[in-house]
């Protein structure tokens, strides 16, 4: 009997069934026989689309926010080696715990891949299948933004990484070296480019989850500011502001209520899609977040207790600012009883909870809480820092970050600030505003400030952090190195 291996594609997430090696490799999906139809066109722009909530369901948590000085895991299942910088390119910890893929770096290059992959596949074939001419322009427009997204994801991750934009239908065309970020960079404004020009302008009948034109300028802003592109990151941000087509939410707290995710598109304009009753979309970012052994009936029915902010982070906040009340202190148990913050968690008598993602009618650990992709509120702040960078501390930057302080209930910010100073209180005002939506660590790695920050970032559960240059991306998954011949690791790894 002939010995059968299975391979997972280390770049396109094919899996293939040969019986030697040098056999044809064969797509997923059976493109023949796909493809044709309507239908077809939306199976595949939902299968691109997929892979936003396994990427979103922790792995890029779990990179991001791990790493950074707002928020910390409990000891367990690897999820320390992030906050410690002890990892390994095989990441050994997460492996040994079965959580390499959902809970780390080998996740984000997994679930990222596989959405180039099949994003590629509509980009190739869905112009010619015969439909609706505007749902089809549409759906490719789609994939341009999520192969951008994905690129850009894995780009903020790992820095220099291979470029896809080729479906593989064999397996040379999925072993691809690195590309350099300049070139990175321009694909993934490429592809934005295509997005923004083929979406619809929102409109509340936009069926939920899909980008508009507009969500997508506020990304492209937002990729434009990571690239030091000031001017085209304000260009975009204000186009976003002044199409009229988004608003903030007049209370922050309301952004994230699970019971007002309908009213809250007016802000959150793209976001990952979670649905208590559909098991494939589920996100578990509740259940981390929750209070431990499911004590909190106010977070969810089935909450571990895992994810706490730094008590430091807490303080950081005036009492007057609204975001606070995103973060907690105490909770109400299942009796109805207040738990003190000194038993909140037996890791840490200062466990902070945070409370941005909560369902308090969740099934077991599914629930409804979407996941933030870019928010106006975002948008706002890459408007405020791009026209600093360019232009220094002017009126019009004062404006567009003050827009967003005022929501929070806080004051106009000092005037008089110095292009420097101006920067870094935008920063700390992302920080504030962006906080457990897998963008601080990504921020401070973009502007290399994580050297002097992290170090300080510190309590009685991780008394010392000592990062070195090396951990400003994450090395490439090894398993990757190994199954790619043209990769080569990244430096110091």
């Amino acid at each position: 009997m002939k010995k059968h291996i299975l391979l997972l594609m280390a770049l396109s997430g094919l899996t293939i069934s040969c019986s030697k090696l040098d056999e044809t490799v064969y797509s997923s999906i059976f493109t023949t026989n796909f493809y044709k139809t309507a239908s077809d066109a939306e199976s595949g722009i939902a299968a691109a689309a997929g892979s936003l909530i396994n990427l979103y369901g922790f792995p890029l948590v779990a990179v991001s926010d791990f790493a950074a000085d707002q928020a910390y895991p409990r000891a367990v299942v690897g999820r320390n080696t992030i906050t410690l910088f002890s990892y390994d390119p095989y990441f050994t910890a997460q492996r040994n715990s079965g959580r390499h893929e959902t809970e780390g770096p080998q996740g984000v290059w997994r679930f990222s891949y596989k959405g180039i992959e099949n994003a590629n596949w509509v980009i190739e074939k869905v112009p010619v299948i015969p439909m609706d001419v505007t749902r089809r322009t549409e759906i490719v427009a789609e994939a341009y933004a999520l192969r951008a997204l994905y690129h850009w994801t894995l780009t903020k991750t790992f820095n220099e990484v291979p470029v896809k934009t080729r479906a593989s239908s064999n397996e040379a065309e999925a072993l691809i070296t690195k590309s350099a970020r300049a070139d990175i960079y321009k694909q993934i404004y490429s592809d934005l480019d295509q997005a923004v020009a083929g979406l619809p302008s929102y409109s509340t009948s936009l069926v939920k989850g899909r980008p508009s034109k507009e969500a997508i300028q506020g990304l492209y802003a937002k990729v434009a500011l990571y690239n030091e592109d000031w001017a085209k990151a304000l260009q975009l941000a204000q186009a976003t502001i002044n199409s009229g087509k988004y608003a903030l939410m007049p209370s922050v707290l309301d952004v994230f209520d699970v019971d007002k995710e309908d009213a809250a598109r007016v802000e959150n304009m793209w976001a990952v899609e979670a649905d208590r009753v559909t098991p494939s979309r589920w996100l578990t970012v509740m259940g981390i977040a929750g209070p431990r052994n499911s004590s909190g009936p106010d977070y969810a029915k089935v909450s571990y207790g895992s994810w706490f902010a730094y008590q430091n982070f807490f303080n950081s906040f005036s009492p007057s600012d609204k975001r606070r009340q995103l973060l907690d202190t105490t909770y109400r148990d299942v009796s109805g009883k207040i738990v003190p913050q000194k038993d909140i968690t037996p890791v840490t008598p200062k466990g902070v909870l945070i409370r941005k993602y909560r369902d308090p009618n969740s099934i077991a650990e599914a629930n409804n809480c979407n996941f933030p992709i870019i928010r106006l509120a975002d948008v706002y702040l890459v408007a405020a820092e791009a026209e600093a960078r360019q232009n220094g501390a002017t009126a019009t930057a004062y404006g567009y970050i003050n827009t967003v302080r005022k929501r929070a209930g806080l004051g106009d910010l000092t005037p008089g600030l110095g292009k420097d100073a101006f920067v870094d209180a935008v920063l700390q005002e992302r920080s504030w505003e962006l906080f457990a939506e897998a963008d601080r660590w990504f921020d401070l790695t973009r502007t290399n400030t994580f050297l002097t920050v992290i170090p300080k970032a510190v309590n009685d559960v991780y008394p010392t952090r000592t990062p070195q240059a090396k951990h400003r991306y994450y090395p490439i998954p090894l398993e990757e190195i190994q199954a790619n011949p043209t990769l080569t690791q990244s430096p110091g790894w």
